[in-house]
């Protein structure tokens, strides 16, 4: 039998720490609409993305490395973990896009358009799609 709660914690670290890896790889590296800090210096700007960067590696390595000792034991809840993964990711694209975006400002989305609330609805909206795949794969595994 499974461990439903720890097998969907752990996922829930690896979804935290790729839809950062997404976030600082797309948003911040290819495109260079932010950085994880922008209200000091680019120098700051490069620092702060450094340090996110190290800190979704060190949640990938923790995640599968949980994830991995769940499953020689025995223990991985499959549909559990998979529904972690998705809430995960969409937690913290929502938390990013209301807390780091809005309530914090530590960056905003992009700045060189007049007008964010299209950016910000389409990254709440992604977030809350995440959250409702997660969500719905939570019922289904269950279920089961």
């Amino acid at each position: 039998m499974g461990a439903p709660r720890r097998s969907m914690a752990a996922a829930a670290l690896i979804g935290i720490a790729v839809m950062a890896a997404v976030d600082e790889i797309v948003f911040h590296q290819i495109l260079g609409w932010h950085h994880f800090y922008d209200r000091s210096t680019p120098a700051i700007g490069l620092l702060t993305d450094g340090l996110l960067h190290t800190a979704e590696l060190l949640g990938l390595v923790a995640g599968f490395a949980w994830w991995a000792d769940l499953r020689r034991r025995g223990m991985l809840a499959g549909g559990h973990a998979w529904a972690g993964v998705f809430l995960g990711a969409g937690g913290f694209q929502l938390f990013d896009g209301i807390v780091d975006h809005k309530l914090l400002r530590l960056h905003q989305i992009r700045y060189d358009v007049p007008d964010l609330l299209p950016y910000d609805l389409a990254w709440n909206a992604a977030a809350l799609l995440l959250l409702g795949i997660g969500a719905a794969l939570t019922v289904r595994a269950n279920r089961r």
